[in-house]
């Protein structure tokens, strides 16, 4: 099992997408809920989300899918299409932490490739997903 690297071919099964660490600011939360239009209070307001029983605000699932969204883009470049994206999230991202994105070629379908992507932070595993995404003719930017 390789790594992918930017200028290789297409990716083959096993290949192993290089991290992308992603600094979880309150600014990040609150500007991704915003975006995606969800207001509620436990993603912008750390009172309102204390007294729900959270230590702080947290990351939303629709930002969390977007991040996943650019790490497989980032990597494979401005023409590859996203087919589908399949996320589960585990423990929440909050301010002051990082997420470490992963991936790993799962499966090869001509030009399609299946990509197993995690996310871990410092309490542990915040997301798990799979990506479908169609690589462009010429592989990997």
């Amino acid at each position: 099992m390789g790594s992918v690297r930017a200028g290789d071919p297409l990716p083959r099964t096993g290949d192993r997408l290089p991290p992308l660490e992603i600094e979880i600011t309150r600014t990040l939360i609150v500007a991704g809920a915003i975006a995606s239009r969800d207001y509620q209070d436990v993603h912008h307001d750390a009172e309102l989300a204390r007294q729900k029983g959270s230590p702080d605000i947290f990351m939303n699932i629709l930002t969390t899918n977007g991040l996943v969204g650019r790490y497989i883009t980032d990597h494979f470049g401005p023409a590859a299409v996203l087919r589908k994206v399949v996320i589960r999230l585990g423990a929440p991202n909050y301010p002051g932490d990082t997420m470490v994105l992963t991936g790993e070629v799962e499966g090869l379908d001509g030009d399609t490739a299946t990509v197993r992507v995690v996310g871990d932070n410092g309490i542990g595993r915040h997301v798990t997903g799979t990506v479908t995404v169609t690589v462009p003719t010429g592989g990997v930017r």
